[in-house]
């Protein structure tokens, strides 16, 4: 379950080391995802690094003018300045000229940087939310130190510790900071409950809170899995382990496995759930850097248990880095059918270097290739401006909606494993490609994702309803309830008081979108995180296809193929 410091509902930097749910069918992508990726990119092993140089006579020059420089700005320049901040600045610029995943994080950045790669981390343990300005309380984590205070959903919090937090000032970085803190160490909360004309003061004692990386996992059907990773951190295997085998108990025979949104991470978790699928000693992944010193080459090692069985990965634009090595080696090896769209481009291996002031050089060393030979790179020739704006091209391309508009050169072309075409270049392309929901571009719905809107509906019409909700199973949830037209009135009007007007029309392309979601935000507060996804995967046009996929015998191809080897 999404936990504290998450602040939904759009995907955040390194900051956020959970997040709720995060389907890219019903959430609009924001800027952010680039900072995601810069950050979550793979990670090889900390090895210590070794300075050393093949021009250093060039480096040292180069050392000595900027020292010069920074030494006559902090003694003569006419205004004080932040000498470290001016370095910070400079290395900054200075690493954009290398490519758009070598990035250095300030010491005061760092560990926020970090926490989302953790497998837990000291807080509060309450996942929350900006609605009209204020910090409002989506969920206490269950038996966590802010339920054992009392804390309930749609408490709105007016100040942490001495610092107010309610008002258009509030960030969501300082929220994050000011909810963070070492285990054991206590925090205040003014609280303002629904209802109460006082606020109220709680004391919550913060302590060690799991950051899980496996959204949920459950099964579609009686004999398909579906298990999904937002991304591949500390804890990310013994997940996925713990998963697996528990699906398998439930009678899984094939599985979906879902890593749409997902950033990277850690390269050693990935190729490990990968060493799950492929059997024998085949290559996962290989990595290819100046001279010998960074390249290195990955295989299966061990016994995986679902080595055989049909298998469907399902990916879109904003799945990178490992993930992306998951989802190559896979192909390459005709394990598994890929549904979704073609794959964000992220092949660059990064080393972590811990600096004397505690800040990260995260320089990248080497590009990785998979089994076939593919870099999955993108170009980054145009420079930062043209990497950032890639996905945006994309979309004007009409790539997102038309798999025609994606080309790639003859000299691209690979084989799998048995003989499939596969291109390289610029991220994986799926099997079988599956068009962007154009309702998520919509104007109207995009808004009401801007304003939050959406999900402060679902929130409020929970607390007004959690008695019946209370009395009902999910099962009967799931079939009974339903939307009403008056409540997607009610929306609009809450919207159009916020701002956003649509005409009937507009709101009626959007309505069925909308009516989905809003029941899947409620079943998430009623009855948990599975509970959301079971109710989205009824619009869900990947997953849909997926299953159509082994109903028709698609998926069972690639298996097929892997057992002839």
């Amino acid at each position: 379950m999404p936990v504290e410091p998450t602040i939904a509902p759009t995907p955040r930097p390194a900051v956020a080391p959970e997040q709720a749910p995060n389907n890219r069918q019903w959430q609009v992508r924001q800027p952010f995802l680039l900072a995601i990726v810069l950050v979550c990119g793979i990670l090889v092993g900390a090895n210590p690094f070794r300075p050393s140089s093949q021009n250093p006579d060039g480096t040292s020059r180069g050392y000595l003018k900027f020292k010069e420089i920074l030494s006559y700005v902090d003694r003569d320049y006419v205004d004080s300045v932040d000498a470290e901040a001016l370095s910070d600045y400079a290395i900054s610029r200075m690493l954009e000229q290398l490519d758009p995943h070598t990035v250095f994080i300030p010491a005061r950045e760092q560990q926020q940087a970090s926490v989302l790669l953790q497998s837990d981390f000291d807080g509060v343990g309450a996942e929350v939310n900006i609605f009209h300005d204020t910090v409002t309380v989506v969920a206490p984590l269950s038996g966590g130190p802010a339920e054992m205070a009392g804390l309930l959903p749609g408490d709105r919090l007016l100040r942490i510790g001495e610092t107010p937090v309610s008002g258009k000032h509030a960030s969501l970085e300082s929220v994050l900071g000011l909810l963070r803190g070492p285990r054991g160490s206590r925090v205040p909360l003014l609280v303002m409950r629904r209802h109460q004309r006082a606020p109220i003061t709680m004391l919550v004692t913060r302590n060690r809170i799991a950051n899980n990386s496996l959204d949920v996992s459950y099964m579609l059907d009686n004999q398909t899995g579906f298990i999904k990773i937002s991304r591949f951190a500390s804890g990310t295997f013994d997940e996925f382990k713990q998963a697996l085998g528990d699906l398998r108990r439930q009678g899984m025979t094939r599985l979906v496995l879902d890593l749409r949104g997902n950033p990277g991470g850690y390269l050693d978790r990935a190729t490990k759930i990968a060493d799950e699928f492929i059997g024998g000693t085949r290559k996962l992944v290989y990595t290819d850097g100046k001279g010998d010193q960074y390249d290195t080459q990955t295989f299966a090692r061990v016994t995986g248990e679902f080595e055989e069985g049909p298998l469907v990965v399902l990916v879109d634009e904003n799945s990178a880095s490992a993930a992306e090595v998951v989802a190559g080696a896979l192909q390459d090896h005709d394990r598994a059918l890929l549904v979704g769209r073609r794959t964000f481009g992220k092949g660059l291996v990064q080393q972590p270097i811990t600096l004397n002031d505690g800040s990260e050089l995260r320089l990248t060393i080497a590009r990785y290739f998979t089994p076939s030979g593919r870099c999955i790179q993108k170009s980054y020739q145009g420079g930062a401006v043209a990497y950032e704006q890639e996905l945006a091209n994309r979309q004007r391309r009409g790539e997102y909606l038309h798999a025609d508009s994606i080309h790639f050169a003859d000299s691209l072309r690979y084989r799998t494993a048995h003989g499939r075409t596969v291109y390289g270049g610029g991220g994986i392309m799926p099997d079988f490609f599956v068009p962007c929901d154009t309702l998520l571009q919509s104007a109207y719905y995009t808004k009401l994702q801007k304003l939050n809107l959406i999900r402060e509906f679902a929130l409020n019409f929970y607390q007004d309803h959690q008695t019946e909700l209370t009395g009902l199973r999910f099962e009967q949830f799931n079939q009974q309830f339903q939307v009403t037209d008056q409540q997607l009135k009610t929306l609009a009007a809450l919207a159009a008081k916020a701002g956003t007007r649509a005409s009937v029309a507009e709101q009626n392309r959007c309505a069925l979108l909308l009516r989905t979601q809003l029941k899947a935000l409620i079943a998430r507060h009623a009855y948990g995180n599975t509970a959301f996804y079971q109710v989205m995967q009824q619009q869900d046009p990947e997953l849909l296809q997926a299953m159509r996929s082994f109903q028709n015998g698609s998926a069972l191809l690639t298996q097929n193929l892997t057992s002839m080897k």
